[in-house]
């Protein structure tokens, strides 16, 4: 019940920041449920935090406003969103699973290169969240199983993201003793 609550309140915000096109906020919530996901392992929050994280992608990016048929996809999207939103207020969480579902087929409806842009941006969040949700100690393989990612893509991707890090570089030693004397007393 809590996660429905959880679900309904960050669908609102999406559905209000996305009037905005404020894909930065869409990202936030997005991270939010990851958050969240990882506590509680819902399927339905995971893939509400992808479909969000997929939304901020695409209105961050203006290409895919020039292609073919973006409107009608916009709008169906639009209102896919609202119709989730609509469905959890019923507390009709069958309902709710089909508009998940729903999304997907609207995807899978597309043609030509939306169909492509919008597909590959999808599969990109899905392995994102992948990465976030195994960053919260959610093992690599149960994370890959339940995004439906391989688990090669999931470990490629880490590990890009660890090499964003140089981990040879370490604190000066002038900078470790003052914190060791802060500690320590």
């Amino acid at each position: 019940m809590e996660e429905t609550v959880q679900i309904l309140k960050i669908l609102k915000h999406t559905y209000t920041s996305l009037k905005k096109g404020d894909y930065v906020r869409i990202k936030s919530l997005s991270d939010k449920l990851i958050e969240n996901s990882s506590v509680h392992r819902d399927p339905d929050i995971i893939s509400v935090a992808v479909i969000i994280y997929s939304l901020s992608k695409l209105i961050e990016r203006d290409q895919y406003r020039k292609e073919k048929n973006w409107n009608r996809f916009y709008s169906d999207y639009r209102k896919n969103i609202k119709d989730m939103i609509i469905r959890l207020e019923k507390n009709d969480i069958n309902g709710f699973r089909k508009e998940v579902s729903a999304n997907r087929k609207l995807i899978q409806s597309l043609t030509g290169r939306l169909k492509m842009y919008i597909s590959d941006v999808f599969k990109k969040a899905r392995i994102n969240k992948a990465s976030e949700i195994y960053g919260q100690g959610i093992s690599m393989e149960k994370t890959a199983k339940i995004l439906g990612v391989s688990l090669w893509e999931l470990v490629e991707y880490t590990g890009q993201r660890s090499n964003d890090y140089n981990l040879s570089i370490t604190m000066p030693i002038k900078e470790r003793v003052k914190i060791a004397k802060e500690v320590f007393g």
